[in-house]
């Protein structure tokens, strides 16, 4: 046993006692304790100390305190090898466990361990390969990036890969990130080995949600730009205000309606341009959308322009907005006007059809009267040989019934709608044959102003004699207008092709037209006479100084012509007609032929043979039926005079061979000149017939040739003309 001095059984191998610093030899069971469990433990474990001196007794004691050191030795064996074994169990369950595919990859690419996900990613099904190694599912575009980064887990004990691309199956594939570490395992015998835990991050989740979001974004995009396009296209102004109020669209139709460009618009205030829609804009709480209807929108340089406003509120989380719609009505107002004028035309059309009609029913029963009236003074003249005073009296007569007459024909040639015998005249004639009559009855005060035509202007096919007619009658009138007034008159003609609104507005083709224009420096007119100066008898003249047919005598004779007649006045600016004559592209040149106008007959000389001729006259008029019987009786002729066409059909039927020549009114109360003339012609188809009317149209005269009429009688007609008729009907 050794002195205290020398050793101490209390410190281990490797100590030294404080007290002398020399190296203390450790007992037994010190030497056969773990590392790092024995000098913790000496400290706790006293030795027991033989109170005697027995060798026996003492190893027995050291013996003793062995095993008491072994078992608890023991004791934390058992707890570390249950702490290790705990951890392995977490570890296994984390690794199982984990919502990633994890695999134990060794550095001959052997996959030593591979969880649950792992097998469900990379082996799907049965039939597929199996999960051995790992590189081969890598693909091809990506085995150096992956190969890459097991170097660096190598080396630095980690690495990461992204988007890399495993190819499961051949038509499966599967994207993700990779997360490479490096572990070194130890081994019980050599140098440790290295093996990487490999974690896959499924990235395509996350990759279809960043496509679609891509997608999104460029749907988004390309539905930004159909609405710019919209926008940018639409035929209505589309304006849109902040929160502020302030405008931040100002698409190019409001620019172009507002005559301000985007760039000056953006930031303004809408009162600036729609002062009365701003005001609109209190509602925006209360509704969502408001139609504002029409309003006065103001331009950039201050002009008024209507339009229709709508206007659209719109809530948002970052504030709201506002947008406006505003629609040009310059051109549907001025298609409403354009209409009214049209509407208003069409009526004054309908009017002077109706006042046409009317007026071709006055002139037959007119002429009627008028041609009794002709014809008696005919019959009285040549009975009064003798008598001065009645002769002078009879010539008044006369002379009154032939006025009547023209004025007969002045509302024929409102009336009616047959075409005139046209033939090509040189206008410049026309104008100078005008004036020339005019200047008869011109006074001093007025000048009359006949300009010449600019240019060589093409022939006119139009009946003179109408044409005449229609410029003295305007000239006439602006006479009247003037009255004792200092003032000229302007008469003009030149070719235009008007546009097609006044075309339209006038009812013409777009063509070219020969105008003739007659302006005078009179006192105007107001609106409300312009409506109705061309109805018949309306007059501004005094009673007894006008009949009112001037003017519907022009548009009567416009009318036969295909043309129209167009009035421009003012209240103190004058008047100005102008008169639309269509220009024919094939119109002849002028010839020079002598005159038809037939020559005054003379008294038809009574033949012998006269005697033996009947007439039948049929008229539902009796003082017509009694003078003619009276004038064709005094030339020699039978006559047999019918009021009623039946009794006339009934006399033929029953002596056909009786009658030489059949003399009928067209228009007659239930039973026209036609049906008579049809009825005739299958009694007797010899019969020559002859038709009077005092309005004869194109139709009348088509039908009346197409039933075999022989020649066509207008009324009122002098008395030798009828005679003439009659004697060349009879003696062919």
């Amino acid at each position: 046993m050794s002195s205290p001095s020398s050793s101490s059984p209390d410190l281990p191998t490797g100590l030294t006692d404080p007290a002398s610093a020399e190296p203390v030899e450790l007992p037994l069971h010190a030497l056969l304790s773990p590392i790092g469990t024995a000098t913790g433990n000496a400290t706790e474990i006293r030795p027991i100390i033989p109170e005697d001196d027995d060798p026996l007794h003492a190893l027995v004691t050291e013996l003793r305190n062995y095993q008491h050191e072994l078992e608890l030795q023991n004791e934390v064996l058992n707890y570390s090898q249950a702490v290790a074994e705990s951890a392995s169990e977490r570890f296994e369950t984390l690794f199982a466990s984990i919502p990633l595919p994890l695999l134990v990859v060794d550095e001959y690419d052997l996959v030593v361990q591979a969880n649950a996900m792992a097998h469900r990613a990379f082996q799907p099904t049965e039939k597929d390969r199996l999960l051995i190694n790992f590189k081969p599912f890598v693909h091809e575009q990506d085995a150096l990036r992956v190969e890459q980064a097991f170097e660096h887990a190598r080396s630095t004990g980690r690495a990461e890969v992204h988007e890399v691309v495993f190819q499961i199956t051949d038509n499966e594939q599967l994207r993700g990130d990779l997360h490479v570490a490096g572990v070194a395992v130890p081994q019980q015998s050599g140098p440790s080995t290295l093996q990487y835990l490999c974690a896959v991050v499924n990235q395509g989740p996350l990759l279809a949600e960043r496509q679609a979001l891509q997608e999104r974004n460029q749907q988004l995009y390309a539905s930004e730009r159909r609405l710019e396009s919209v926008i940018n296209s639409a035929l209505d102004a589309i304006i849109c205000l902040d929160s502020r109020q302030r405008i931040t669209v100002f698409n190019p139709t409001a620019a172009a309606l507002f005559l301000c460009s985007p760039n000056d618009a953006l930031g303004k205030p809408l009162e600036q341009f729609l002062p009365d829609a701003s005001r609109a804009l209190a509602f925006a709480p209360l509704t969502t959308q408001a139609v504002l209807g029409e309003m006065t929108g103001i331009t950039s340089n201050g002009l008024e322009i209507p339009v229709e406003v709508s206007i659209s509120f719109e809530r948002h989380a970052n504030g709201d907005t506002t947008t406006v719609f505003a629609r040009d009505l310059t051109s549907r107002k001025r298609a409403e006007a354009q209409r009214g004028a049209l509407e208003n035309q069409l009526r004054e059309s309908h009017k002077m059809q109706a006042v046409g009609t009317m007026a071709g029913g006055i002139a037959h029963d007119f002429n009627n009267i008028v041609g009794a009236i002709l014809g008696n003074v005919e019959l009285a003249k040549a009975d009064c040989l003798d008598n001065p005073a009645a002769q002078e009296s009879l010539r008044e007569i006369e002379k009154a019934g032939r006025r009547a007459r023209d004025l007969v024909r002045q509302i024929l040639t409102f009336s009616r709608n047959d075409q005139p015998e046209r033939r090509p005249v040189q206008v410049r004639e026309i104008m100078l044959d005008t004036a020339r009559l005019l200047r008869v009855s011109l006074p001093p005060a007025i000048e009359l102003q006949v300009h010449d035509p600019v240019g060589k202007l093409p022939l006119l096919l139009a009946d003179p004699t109408q044409v005449e007619q229609a410029l003295f009658n305007l000239c006439n009138n602006a006479m009247q207008a003037l009255g004792d007034e200092r003032g000229e008159i302007q008469l003009k003609v030149f070719c235009l092709t008007p546009d097609s609104y006044h075309c339209e507005r006038m009812g013409l083709p777009v063509a070219e037209y020969m105008v003739f224009m007659v302006q005078d420096s009179g006192p105007g007119m107001d609106a409300t006479t312009q409506r109705r100066i061309f109805e018949p008898f309306f007059t501004t003249k005094p009673v007894g100084q006008g009949t009112g047919l001037g003017l519907s005598v022009v548009h009567g004779v416009m009318r036969t012509h295909g043309g129209a007649v167009d009035v421009h006045s003012e209240p103190g600016h004058g008047s100005c007609f102008m008169l639309y004559f269509p220009v024919s592209a094939d119109c002849p040149a002028e010839q020079s032929a002598p005159s038809s106008a037939p020559a005054a007959s003379s008294p038809v000389t009574p033949n012998p043979a006269a005697a033996e001729r009947h007439v039948i006259y049929v008229d539902d008029d009796q003082a017509l039926v009694f003078l003619f019987q009276r004038l064709l009786r005094r030339r020699g002729y039978q006559v047999s005079g019918f009021t009623d066409p039946r009794e006339a059909v009934a006399a033929l039927q029953a002596d056909p061979t009786r009658y030489d020549l059949l003399v009928t009114d067209y228009n007659m109360p239930g039973f026209s000149g036609v049906d008579l003339l049809m009825q005739v012609r299958e009694i007797h188809p010899a019969l020559p017939v002859a038709l009077a009317s005092g309005y004869v149209t194109a139709e009348i005269e088509q039908a009346a040739l197409a039933a075999g009429a022989k020649a066509l009688i207008h009324k009122p007609n002098d008395v030798q003309e009828f005679c003439m008729t009659v004697h060349e009907l009879l003696n062919p």
